[in-house]
């Protein structure tokens, strides 16, 4: 009989919707026992947000981060002895909850650290006006050589998430979006569509929020994961503290190698991935990634 290896994926920004984890609230003793201790520790009631908070409430980052990062875990808790996992991976966030998930990190502490880095983000983003958009249709390599000249023209944009074949988000300067965006669909891109978000996540424009984390993650127990861990900037399996910790803080400067992170655990053997968390659209990048 062949094996099935799990591979478990966490969602990051985006997935928020309003009734999130409300059911595994209601349903399970020790899901409830997390999202009230979490109350306590951020020092406001994100719960209420999470379940009754309007679609606006929602999305700004420094509630959206902690409300899918914390539907995770209840959905982790909820899953009990069943959860089980061979290998996890996440996006973005995610990997905060993918690394809490397996072992390598109380989820107290990644809670806090997962705040601090949406308050840091946030700030990040007020200091200078940014974006991101998604650009469709398109081979990696293009979406990097394009945004390479309009970075030599002056302006700021980067290749940000790798998300599946076809599908890249760029990242940068309002200006250097729009410019990339124009440039991208002169060659043939069926869609560039400019993101509603606060910033330019995974981006040089980052830095400030990079520099504020490093210290914050520095002094954070990191354990040994159950299992690898997948990481974003490397899209290898890391299990040793001192390299997961360095891969968390280049995180929020660097791309998130999505597509690569889904391949290699596919090349690892992983017969399954079930995702964590609200909704399912990293099932539906892996869907694009791996056709069978």
């Amino acid at each position: 009989m062949s094996m099935s290896i799990r591979a478990y994926i966490f969602p990051g920004q985006g997935a928020q919707f309003s009734g999130m984890a409300k059911d595994l609230y209601e349903s399970h003793a020790e899901a409830k026992a997390l999202l009230t201790e979490a109350d306590s520790i951020l020092g406001y009631a994100i719960t209420e947000t999470m379940f009754s908070g309007t679609d606006e409430a929602l999305k700004q980052t420094n509630i959206t981060q902690p409300a899918i990062f914390l539907h995770s875990m209840a959905a982790v808790k909820a899953a009990g002895a069943d959860f089980d996992p061979q290998m996890v991976a996440g996006h973005s966030l995610g990997e905060f909850s993918a690394l809490a998930a397996s072992g390598a990190m109380d989820w107290q502490d990644a809670l806090r650290l997962v705040s601090l880095r949406a308050n840091a983000m946030q700030h990040a983003c007020e200091i200078r006006p940014s974006t991101m958009a998604a650009i469709l249709g398109l081979d990696d390599m293009a979406v990097r050589a394009a945004c390479e000249e309009v970075n030599n023209g002056g302006d700021t944009v980067v290749a940000a998430n790798f998300n599946a074949p076809g599908q890249v988000v760029i990242s940068g300067s309002v200006e250097g979006v729009n410019k990339a965006c124009e440039l991208l669909k002169s060659r043939g891109a069926k869609r560039a569509l400019v993101l509603q978000v606060g910033g330019a996540f995974h981006s040089p424009l980052m830095e400030p929020a990079r520099a504020q984390l490093a210290a914050a993650i520095e002094s954070v127990l990191i354990r040994k994961p159950l299992c690898p861990i997948y990481q974003n900037v490397s899209a290898e399996p890391a299990t040793e503290p001192a390299q997961i910790k360095a891969n968390l803080v280049a995180q929020l400067t660097a791309p998130v190698l999505w597509t690569q992170c889904v391949e290699a655990m596919h090349r690892d053997g992983a017969t399954e991935f079930i995702e964590m968390g609200p909704g399912k659209v990293l099932t539906g990048l892996v869907k694009k990634i791996i056709v069978s």
